[in-house]
């Protein structure tokens, strides 16, 4: 069931699943649990256990030293899918970061599902004065690894689909938030959010989506893969441009 633009219900089999999870790791931490979320890709259309892990945030009171052992050892261990991809944050660590990473935070207050306990999201606001930087940061340094990672391959179109696959995902929070950069709700579907994020910056669609193509469609020959890889590089250098020049209040 789709909750609005950006977040989808995830699988029924997923949230029972995650409830399992947190139940040791909640135990462990006692008194200092505070809630836990379900975030990132869990909440996407399309999202597909065997590729993806499952996003959990745990927000605990504190989380000193003495109790990361206790904490470790409660952990559950997903031998099968769905696997889990925890991040543990202690309640004091939140407000200070928030000016740090503005684009993973301003992600996770609009795209989010609690799972138990407090609502830390409702009070939070990210500011915006350095978001657009980060984005052109994040931008530039994926275009030159890009392009390294090219340089490097000697021409091994596998290495280069490797490449473009393990790029793909960390592209997509930094698409979504290009959009909310323009005031605009991002889709829930990852392929509308490349298609939205063409559209409202000018570049080739097709290119744009030539990672997530190669990520879960196994039908591009060599040929295909070097030509998506260098029309991707271009699409992002021609994003960087334009978000150079894009001034936000």
């Amino acid at each position: 069931m789709q909750t609005s633009e950006s977040r989808i219900e995830p699988a029924a089999v997923i949230l029972e699943a995650a409830r399992r999870w947190l139940e040791p790791v909640r135990g462990a931490l006692d008194t200092d649990f505070l809630a836990a979320y379900l975030t990132g890709s869990v909440l996407s259309a399309g999202f597909d256990p065997a590729h993806s892990r499952v996003n959990v945030l745990v927000v605990a009171r504190t989380l000193p030293s003495t109790s990361l052992d206790r904490l470790a050892a409660a952990i559950p261990a997903d031998k099968k899918p769905p696997h889990f991809e925890p991040l543990f944050l202690s309640q004091a660590q939140i407000l200070p970061s928030l000016d740090v990473f503005p684009m993973e935070w301003l992600d996770l207050i609009e795209r989010h599902m609690r799972i138990e306990g407090e609502d830390i999201f409702s009070s939070l606001q990210v500011p915006r004065t350095w978001l657009r930087h980060q984005c052109e940061h994040e931008l530039r340094g994926k275009h030159i690894r890009l392009r390294q990672e090219y340089l490097a391959s000697g021409g091994r179109t596998d290495r280069l689909r490797e490449v473009l696959s393990r790029f793909a995902s960390g592209f997509h929070t930094l698409f979504r938030t290009l959009l909310r950069l323009r005031g605009d709700e991002p889709p829930a579907s990852t392929e509308r959010v490349i298609e939205a994020v063409a559209d409202a910056y000018g570049l080739e669609a097709r290119a744009l989506l030539g990672a997530w193509m190669v990520r879960y469609s196994r039908k591009t020959d060599g040929d295909d893969v070097k030509d998506l890889y260098r029309r991707f590089m271009v699409e992002i250098e021609r994003l960087i441009a334009a978000i150079d020049t894009l001034r936000v209040s």
